[in-house]
C-alpha cells in the first residue's frame, strides 16, 4: 500500500489507514484518558432546574431564555416551574 500520496485529498494520507489498522482493544477498554468521559471532579453537582439540560458550567452548554415563561420567571401568576423563577435555563449549544 503506497501512503505517500493522498487519494482523498486529506492532509495526512496515512492517518485514516493508521486508525483502520489498529487492533481491537479489550472489551470495555477506552482510548480516552481516565476521567475524560465528561465527569466533573469530585464534589457536589451544581443544582439544576427542571428545564436545565445539564448543570451550569458543563462544556458545550450555555444559558438561554426559559421557553416556558419567555424569560420572565413567572408562569400563571407564580414562579415558573421550568426555570424555578430565574427566567433562564442551561441548555446544550452547537451540535448537529
Amino acid at each position: 500500500m503506497d501512503l505517500s500520496e493522498s487519494v482523498a485529498g486529506e492532509e495526512d494520507p496515512g492517518a485514516s489507514v493508521d486508525l483502520a489498522m489498529r487492533t481491537p482493544a479489550s472489551p470495555g477498554a477506552s482510548d480516552q484518558p481516565a476521567g475524560a468521559n465528561g465527569a466533573r471532579a469530585a464534589g457536589p453537582t451544581p443544582p439544576m432546574a427542571p428545564g436545565d439540560e445539564a448543570p451550569e458550567g458543563t462544556p458545550g452548554t450555555g444559558e438561554d431564555v426559559c421557553r416556558a415563561c419567555g424569560g420572565t420567571g413567572i408562569l400563571n401568576g407564580s414562579a415558573c416551574p421550568e426555570c424555578e423563577g430565574t427566567g433562564k435555563v442551561n441548555v446544550g449549544i452547537g451540535g448537529a
